[in-house]
């Protein structure tokens, strides 16, 4: 197994690629979207968190190939690789996922981003395909010691108020437009999910490049009125067998799996694992379920994560494992310190050097 670091746009720098070289890892995970842009209401010292208004300002740039390759040569001076980029940013695809008008002038564009990738020698494109993305979560000081984190307290404006057609996902990307989203049926979601992955499976497969789907969070059944499409375990596996190749894997989030209201974790990590299907696992602890949880540190949580490695090693996973993110800790440097404390656990865990 690997130890790997996952890094937002602005922190592609070398004082954070040293950080994480320092801290163990070997591997980066990218956010090339800017969930921040235009937009200086959310501190960027810590993981998006919004409100009814979203994130930022989606731009829909394609990250070209040199672009990409120079990322790369950056990181490969501390000691890291450019193993993923996760999300697309919005604007490539937000028609897909309603099923606009602009679908198939985007569907080229998700196929230049994943050329792109693979011709920069990036191998996974981690993503969400959902309509709501992360919305409702809220910032409180539950982590041990009064940390601060994040979670869920119930249904609450966020998870409730309609979805407005400005905003796909979490992020606007129209300003200008009025109006709501028009809700659509948890089978009408499946249904563009299976024309997606029946139409760039293939094109990831050409280019080298392995798509790894990460579970919904909050994992409720709806959220701002759409409907949302792994928020169990075992919808993995119909993920999985929409396409079955070993390029249609699995973004395997530890702590959103166990905020799931049915089945447990460890099952699903034996089950996802065995089959050989996950591409990088997310590896954070939580406490509770939805529609009540919050994260922990790695080592306080509902999860016992020596045994998750326990099954991992079993199975002969030898992916990537990153932390994503930790609580916030009471000194100068709080995102910094939560991280540092994660991967060193996770070293432990794991062994590295």
């Amino acid at each position: 197994m690997k130890i790997g670091f996952g890094l937002y746009r602005h922190m592609l720098d070398d004082a954070h690629f040293a950080f994480a070289r320092q801290c163990g890892a070997t591997h980066v995970v990218v956010h090339m979207c800017d969930y921040f842009r235009n937009n200086d209401r959310f501190s960027k010292t810590d993981q998006p968190v919004g409100d009814t208004s979203g994130w930022g300002f989606a731009d829909g740039r394609v990250w070209s190939v040199d672009e990409l390759v120079d990322i790369r040569e950056r990181m490969a001076r501390h000691g890291l690789t450019f193993f993923a980029v996760e999300n697309f940013d919005p604007l490539h695809w937000c028609d897909i996922l309603f099923d606009g008008p602009r679908k198939e002038e985007q569907y080229a564009t998700v196929a230049e981003v994943i050329g792109n990738l693979g011709a920069a020698g990036i191998k996974v494109l981690g993503y969400n395909f959902s309509l709501a993305g992360v919305a409702g979560r809220i910032i409180e000081n539950k982590a041990r010691g009064g940390a601060q984190t994040v979670g869920l307290d119930g249904r609450n404006e966020q998870t409730e108020s309609p979805l407005p057609t400005s905003m796909a996902w979490n992020m606007v990307v129209d300003e200008h437009a009025t109006g709501i989203r028009p809700p659509v049926t948890s089978e009408q979601l499946w249904q563009r999910l299976g024309e997606f992955l029946t139409r760039i499976v293939p094109i990831a497969e050409a280019a080298g490049v392995t798509l790894a789907a990460h579970p919904d969070d909050p994992p409720l059944d709806m959220v701002r009125g759409q409907p949302r499409l792994v928020n169990q375990p075992a919808l993995y596996q119909r993920l999985l067998d929409i396409v079955p190749r070993p390029a249609n894997a699995l973004e395997f989030c530890l702590g959103t799996v166990a905020e799931m209201s049915e089945g447990d974790v460890y099952e699903a990590v034996d089950t996802y694992s065995q089959q050989g299907r996950i591409a990088y696992l997310h590896f954070r602890n939580v406490r509770g379920r939805v529609p009540h949880y919050h994260e922990t540190f790695i080592d306080e949580g509902d999860i016992d994560m020596a045994r998750v490695v326990a099954i991992l090693r079993r199975n002969g996973y030898e992916g990537v494992l990153i932390p994503d993110h930790s609580p916030q800790m009471s000194c100068p440097a709080p995102w910094h310190a939560g991280m540092a404390f994660a991967m060193g656990y996770m070293q432990a865990l794991i062994g590295g050097r």
